[in-house]
């Protein structure tokens, strides 16, 4: 049954691509909070405001699916990227606390630190999942023991900090894209497109950069699939940049869109079959070494057949409810 080794290796890239989609746009939005006013950031706060915890749930799900179907990697990873990750918990208690209290009291101090909370719990999060991943691709000193014999510092290189801006600025993009569809407010909209332009040319030159260092970084390139999926995220990345600056934001973001599911399906094509690359020869987790039993894998199998559509539905269901735009006068209490 070594199928389902495989069918949980698709659902997992399935579940980050998702993730990815909906909290990169969230992200972003706390990111373009700075350098505005009080008014401003209430309008962009309250275009995610009624989905950013539903988008969040996706993290969680991916991380018990890694956790179900793939323990060892789980428990490697999970203590491999301690720091990092206790950092991104606090970034995240940081942003959720942010968006229940900023409106409970009505004082520009008060509303400014947890502005503030949101911008800091949008960034680091963003940064930690492109230096995470950068780490997945180049390989980590792992043991037979399946441990990690690095240090925190050994997570951060010039081409792990390259893929953390690159996830900045992708998300940034991708939240400036999705506001321009969702304000109302016409000179929102068109500072939003100024940054936008700014955003796409900074967001392609550093994926390109990205992408040559990983063909000396990594061994994604000698792939000839990682090649091809690479540039052709590269090239709708493009083509968002340029609905942009076309006037066309529901184009550009359904293009930021499928950049983010072309880039995180060529991470995970690049791995596979393996999970974590180790730098010590012949120690990678894969799907196969990593796994949990074949009975364990087809009871999961069954539970996301009936439960992951149902998910999909629900969440459908709340963006058609909530897909009108946000106004100055739309009072929401933020």
């Amino acid at each position: 049954m070594e199928y389902l080794n495989v069918v949980w290796f698709i659902l997992i890239t399935v579940l980050f691509t998702g993730f990815f989609i909906l909290e990169g746009f969230d992200y972003g939005v706390g990111m373009l909070l700075a350098g505005r006013p009080e008014k401003e950031r209430g309008q962009l706060i309250r275009a995610i405001g009624p989905v950013w915890d539903g988008n969040e749930v996706w993290m969680i799900t991916a991380g018990g699916a890694a956790f179900a179907a793939f323990p060892h990697f789980y428990a490697t990873m999970f203590s491999t990227f301690y720091l990092a990750l206790f950092l991104m918990l606090l970034a995240l208690i940081m942003r959720g606390a942010a968006f229940e209290l900023r409106g409970k009291i009505d004082k520009p101090d008060w509303k400014c630190f947890w502005d503030g909370s949101i911008m800091f719990g949008s960034f680091v999060p963003a940064l930690l999942w492109g230096v995470a991943f950068a780490n997945l691709l180049k390989g980590l000193p792992i043991n037979a023991q399946m441990h990690y014999t690095g240090d925190f510092l050994d997570l951060l290189s010039p081409y792990t900090i390259l893929a953390g801006l690159f996830f900045v600025l992708l998300f940034a993009f991708h939240g400036a894209n999705f506001l321009m569809i969702k304000i109302a407010d016409g000179r929102i909209l068109l500072d939003l497109k100024k940054k936008a332009v700014y955003l796409g040319a900074a967001t392609w030159l550093v994926y390109l950069a990205f992408i040559v260092a990983t063909v000396f970084e990594t061994d994604v390139m000698l792939k000839e699939s990682g090649v091809l999926i690479f540039a052709a995220a590269l090239g709708v990345l493009s083509s968002s940049w340029s609905f942009v600056r076309e006037g066309k934001p529901r184009s550009a973001f359904y293009a930021t869109t499928g950049t983010i599911i072309v880039t995180t399906i060529g991470f995970f094509v690049a791995l596979f079959p393996r999970l974590m690359v180790s730098t010590l020869p012949d120690l990678s987790l894969t799907i196969y070494n990593s796994a949990s039993t074949p009975g364990t894998l087809l009871i999961m199998t069954i539970a996301a057949v009936i439960f992951v559509p149902v998910v999909l539905i629900y969440q459908g269901w709340t963006y058609k409810i909530f897909k009108e735009r946000v106004s100055v006068s739309d009072n929401s209490g933020h």
